[in-house]
């Protein structure tokens, strides 16, 4: 377990550092029991650029494109944004809550962003995730099961989908689920 002065700087090396103010501190006594993997494009189903980080940190124009001024006003984050590169940012401290899940629920718990993990990835329904994504994650899911061992338990990953079932689709119908089971297991095998 991290200790409650230590979780508020809980950064992972291999990210850029770029602080969302959609974040607050975890309800006393919880710690990331969850990884919730999520999956994300602005404007939707385009790549690059600079919108996911721009409304991770309440900068993004509504005018700069139509889709913009719906989402504009929406105060949301995620731990970690894994690029279609490969390269990852993060906007909140593992050990602070980022808002990434809203209305959920997962094995009978409400409010998974109290005990969970919301890592986005780059990408939309119809289009396959890339190889330099999974590894990216792979990585970051090892590092936090080193840092939070809960996260290691059986069935401590699902999908945004999995936590608001008819209200959310992602990480959507081309994340492949068993290519990053076996990426873990020969991780742990190692």
């Amino acid at each position: 377990m991290v200790d409650a002065g230590a979780a508020d700087a809980l950064w992972w090396p291999d990210a850029d550092i770029r602080p969302s103010p959609n974040q607050d501190a975890r309800p006393p006594g919880l710690e990331p029991e969850l990884i919730v993997i999520h999956a994300i494009s602005l404007p939707p189903g385009r790549f690059g650029g600079p919108f996911i980080e721009q409304l991770f940190t309440n900068t993004l124009d509504p005018r700069g494109h139509a889709f913009f001024a719906e989402i504009a006003d929406l105060r949301v984050s995620a731990h970690v944004l894994i690029g279609r590169d490969g390269r990852a940012t993060q906007f909140v401290s593992f050990g602070r809550r980022a808002w990434h899940a809203g209305v959920s629920c997962w094995n009978g718990r409400e409010r998974c962003n109290d005990f969970s993990i919301g890592i986005e990835l780059e990408g939309c329904d119809e289009r396959a995730f890339t190889d330099v994504q999974y590894s990216a994650l792979v990585r970051l899911i090892r590092w936090l099961r080193g840092h939070f061992p809960r996260l290691a338990a059986e069935g401590a990953i699902a999908g945004h989908s999995d936590i608001a079932p008819g209200r959310k689709t992602d990480p959507g119908p081309h994340f492949d689920w068993r290519r990053l089971r076996a990426c873990l297991a020969e991780e742990s095998k190692t």
